[in-house]
């Protein structure tokens, strides 16, 4: 139990193009997990979120700052001995290199999904600043994560129940005894 618990990340940061779950899948992985959940779009200054509303893509510039804002946040969690899921388009590799800076404690969760299958639950979905109209340039810009950075990969098309428990399935994080996840905290 002890070298299990030496690999439970502190944080997860759950990335993928607008569309792909992350809010949803992020918090029920938090619920299961009994980890605190942040959405990473609350990071966001109001002129982000104004720009976004408009219909226009961020720019890296633009990007920066909200990117340092979840990085702290992740930094602050960790070292109070907190686990955190962290929902977070972090669609390039240098916008995750920002928000895990080296640890090895940040695992990311890479939410893989179609383009079609995305645009339709955006066509669905009520409310949200991130227009559809944005999903080509969320696409143009995702960087799939490579090797080099450790991610869990899972495929979207299944039922929120079932990529929660791939997720935790292969992190590790499956008690021995119930066949469900693990819920030690620091």
């Amino acid at each position: 139990m002890a070298d299990n618990m030496s690999r439970i990340p502190c944080a997860l940061v759950l990335m993928g193009v607008s569309g792909s779950g992350k809010t949803t899948i992020g918090e029920q992985l938090a619920k299961r997990l009994s980890w605190s959940y942040e959405d990473g779009d609350k990071f966001h200054p109001p002129a982000n979120v104004a720009k976004m509303s408009a219909g226009h893509a961020l720019t890296d510039e633009d990007r920066w700052p909200w990117l340092q804002a979840i990085a702290d946040e992740i930094d602050r969690a960790c070292k109070a001995g907190q686990h955190a899921v962290i929902a977070c388009s972090a669609l390039k590799r240098v916008y995750r290199d920002v928000l895990i800076h080296g640890r090895t404690d940040v695992r990311i969760i890479f939410l893989e999904g179609t383009k079609n299958l995305i645009a339709r639950r955006l066509a669905q979905r009520k409310g949200h600043f991130m227009p559809p109209g944005l999903l080509d340039s969320q696409f143009k810009t995702l960087e799939p994560p490579e090797t080099a950075e450790n991610p869990v990969t899972v495929s979207i098309d299944a039922s929120v129940e079932a990529i929660v428990d791939d997720i935790v399935r292969q992190l590790g994080l499956e008690s021995p005894n119930s066949g469900k996840s693990s819920r030690k905290r620091a």
